[in-house]
């Protein structure tokens, strides 16, 4: 009979290891969306969506970082185009588990916003906008551009009401997981 301490530890351990099935079944699942040959195997460009899938927001530095990681040891330059599904789950279980690459919170993203904001006015022009987006940090590509001007201006206006917009930024992490990492 195992005593007080010991069964906890065993529960806990039960629990832990549920958590961790219920990932890596929600990794499979993500996966297999993109395994268009049923064959375990994705395209590498595929890999940014499927992370950005299971609620993970990576930046293109981070993604790159992710994706040498799941292609190292590999010396064919062909083999480094797809990902297996062995190489990612193990990779991606531990990203999930270890919280990295979760969305900003809404208080960042307004701070960020009213930065931007000179004039304090509650909006940003898209002249602005558009010379952030592509002159400072990561620039955004013109596709990238025109796609979140289309969704993030005020088309009256063509301004960007920051407050407004940040719903459609946020992520419900309750909704993406709704089991607790």
């Amino acid at each position: 009979m195992a005593t007080a301490p010991a069964a906890a530890m065993e529960e806990k351990e039960s629990a832990e290891d549920g958590k961790v099935a219920e990932i890596e079944k929600r990794i499979r699942e993500a996966f297999e969306v993109f395994d268009r040959e049923s064959n375990k195997t994705v395209d590498a460009r595929d890999i940014g969506c499927i992370v950005r899938s299971l609620g993970c927001f990576p930046s293109e530095a981070e993604l790159r970082e992710l994706l040498a990681k799941l292609v190292e040891e590999v010396e064919d330059e062909e083999a480094t185009r797809f990902i297996h599904m062995e190489k990612f789950l193990p990779v991606m279980t531990k990203v999930l588990l270890d919280r990295s690459y979760w969305p900003i919170r809404e208080d960042v993203l307004l701070h960020a916003f009213e930065a931007l904001d000179e004039n304090k006015c509650g909006y940003i022009t898209k002249e602005d906008l558009v010379k952030y987006l592509t002159e400072e940090g990561e620039p955004f590509t013109e596709e990238e551009m025109e796609e979140m001007l289309s969704i993030a201006l005020d088309p009256e206006t063509d301004t960007l009401h920051y407050r407004d917009y940040l719903s459609k930024l946020v992520v419900d992490e309750t909704k993406i997981f709704p089991f607790h990492v």
